[in-house]
């Protein structure tokens, strides 16, 4: 099984804790991954739907962080990609993980994104996993 992990690489140590938990989690499976680097997590979807046109994957994986600041952008952001991803999963019927924090504060971050803690990089990936074995248990072999 090859997978597409898409990052937003705002928070690069976040980030760097949530591959480390994806990257343990696919190896330990067997699986191979490409990581593709966006901007910043309002970018993830359109990264989303252009993985899934390249036709190389039979999974992805979509990690980043979005902190709430002293504007309304943090629920503008969260809630466009939230709802978007949910929309491209069903449309395409895809085995997506989804690893993009949405945190009060950076502490949080931290915590959600450390492999020792609560490893949502991990998490990500095996529900990524998961849904590429009930694509399967229905007939749909992607690559």
């Amino acid at each position: 099984m090859h997978f597409a992990v898409l990052e937003a690489r705002y928070y690069e140590p976040i980030n760097d804790a949530l591959l480390a938990g994806v990257e343990r989690a696919l190896v330990k499976e067997g699986a191979t991954f490409e990581i593709v680097t966006v901007p910043g997590s309002y970018e993830l979807p359109a990264a989303l739907e252009m993985a899934h046109a390249s036709g190389k994957y039979a999974g992805y994986i979509v990690l980043g962080c979005v902190i709430r600041g002293a504007t309304s952008h943090y629920d503008l952001i969260c809630d466009a990609i939230a709802h978007k991803f949910q929309d491209q999963a069903v449309m395409h019927q895809l085995a997506l993980g989804f690893g993009v924090l949405t945190c009060e504060n950076y502490e949080q971050a931290e915590e959600r994104a450390d492999m020792t803690r609560k490893d949502y990089g991990g998490h990500a990936a095996v529900a990524a996993l998961r849904m590429v074995a009930l694509k399967k248990q229905f007939g749909r072999h992607d690559h």
